[in-house]
């Protein structure tokens, strides 16, 4: 979302909350009571939805744009009742991490009513009736049933009813329950051998298998839990109860089971096209998600050469003080995986400090830090890398500290550092493709969202790594060029 359009909706939201408050002390001249009603009107109002990336067919892209039954359902809740939502496609367990970071206000996602989670979330009614399957690579003739999975490793879906019911009967059969992120990466753990089984929600199971995904089912449907729409606790009771009456609505009118025909009658097998035909589909998306990936890199390079210059010369100060803050600085950055400052920036910043940050914001913020520490080494190593000799010959000459710096070590620490700089700009570019697991719209998203709709991951894979290739040889060929036109 722009900053005009959070502006605007902030600006929306406070002369919302003034007029209810305006409404109240109304009430409360003229009709006395210590009871406060909550807002209960949603018309006008924007909210932000997560949901997952890999969960045909209930979310999914086509032709570029998220589609599915999710999607319909709450598309046309939001119409019917008045609201427009704004989807974020991050993931089913990041999903439900910014929810609870308050990153978004609401998620639906595929997502099993459960105890544990009614802990947490508050549900809205159940929207679909779920179960379980099990099913294996086409070509395995051996496992037919439960009772052939002794000593075997199945996969399940982390946090799905898939697992859950896995866990339950796994003791009983003597198998290990593996647990992936999303129901792509389980099918091809199962096509490459890595697993016997796969045990998944039937309807995202039986679109799957239609999809050509290389499995087949080998049970009938296990009775599961119900799919709702969540909340944070006690948060949003206004959105809640809009989400139940649209969808009591819908049900009423038959739109309901319109979407549910549209995604779950599909009876012909789609043919899969050639490698070209994949090529051309997945371009227009590719080369959003490589411009963005561009986007991030240039940024973050840009901050992280500010901040490398800054305490890179903080580390060969004579000040104590100056020393120290470098060296927390780059200890900090250096000595935690660059996955979790992801996060951290993501969803726990925003739950410290109770402000939102938007996903390029978090991914900038994470890769400029990160590389900023490497940096900082790079400057440090290029200063002290100079003969001492050339310091001692400036000063001799009557050259102050800042002027030797200037005209005599850094011409030459620059020429040292060069190389490193332009390896630290590649591994920034290979290092944009972790930000998906935050929901950032990068090339390696962009990939993940592609073959979790076509099941087609090697091939899509492929085309991923191409892209990458020619842009980072590419880049570090101008890198070079550039550096042996001023260095040399």
């Amino acid at each position: 979302m722009s900053r005009a359009r959070k502006l605007s909706v902030a600006v929306t939201a406070l002369l919302a909350l003034a007029s209810g408050f305006a409404g109240v002390s109304a009430v409360a001249a003229s009709e006395p009571s210590s009871h406060v009603q909550p807002r209960t009107s949603v018309a006008g109002e924007t909210y932000v939805i997560g949901t997952d990336t890999t969960f045909a067919p209930f979310e999914y892209r086509e032709d570029g744009e998220l589609t599915g039954i999710d999607m319909d359902l709450i598309r046309d809740i939001a119409a019917n009742q008045g609201f427009t939502v704004e989807i974020k496609s991050l993931g089913f367990d990041a999903a439900l991490q910014a929810l609870q970071s308050n990153q978004v206000d609401g998620v639906i996602a595929g997502m099993s009513i459960t105890d544990e989670r009614k802990l947490v979330f508050d549900f809205s009614d159940p929207y679909f009736d779920s179960g379980v399957q099990m099913a294996v690579a086409e070509d395995n003739t051996e496992i037919t049933g439960y009772a052939d999975l002794a000593g075997e490793t199945v996969v399940a879906k982390r946090g799905s009813e898939g697992e859950t019911f896995a866990n339950s009967i796994k003791d009983e059969y003597g198998f290990t329950v593996k647990a992936l992120a999303d129901s792509a990466t389980m099918y091809d753990d199962v096509k490459a051998g890595n697993s016997v089984a796969v045990f998944d929600d039937y309807p995202v199971l039986a679109y799957g298998i239609n999809q050509n995904n290389g499995l087949k089912s080998v049970t009938e449907k296990e009775q599961g839990s119900s799919y709702g729409f969540a909340v944070n606790k006690g948060q949003n009771p206004e959105l809640l109860a809009a989400f139940n009456t649209g969808l009591a609505e819908l049900k009423s009118k038959g739109d309901y089971q319109s979407i549910l025909d549209t995604y779950l009658e599909q009876s012909v097998p789609v043919a899969a096209s050639g490698f070209f035909g994949l090529l051309s589909d997945s371009l227009p998306a590719l080369m959003k998600g490589l411009g963005l990936t561009l986007l991030a890199t240039g940024l973050s390079i840009v901050v992280a050469l500010v901040l490398g210059v800054l305490f890179g010369f903080f580390k060969v100060s004579e000040s104590r003080v100056l020393r120290g803050l470098a060296s927390i600085y780059v200890s900090i950055f250096r000595g935690t995986p660059l996955l979790v400052q992801a996060f951290f920036f993501y969803f726990g910043l925003p739950q410290l400090t109770g402000q939102p940050i938007d996903v390029l914001t978090a991914g900038v913020l994470t890769l400029s830090l990160n590389a900023g520490a490497y940096m900082t080494e790079i400057v440090r190593g290029g200063i002290q890398s100079v003969d001492p000799g050339q310091t001692e010959a400036g000063r001799s000459l009557g050259l102050g500290y800042v002027t030797t710096m200037r005209r005599v070590v850094l011409p030459q620490a620059v020429k040292i550092m060069t190389p490193s700089f332009i390896n630290q700009f590649v591994m920034t570019l290979k290092d944009t493709s972790l930000l998906a697991v935050i929901g950032f719209a990068e090339l390696t998203y962009q990939g993940q969202q592609i073959y979790a709709a076509n099941f087609r991951t090697g091939e899509t894979l492929l085309i991923v790594a191409a892209l990458y290739f020619i842009v980072i040889n590419l880049l570090t060929m101008l890198s070079n060029t550039l550096d042996k036109r001023f260095n040399k």
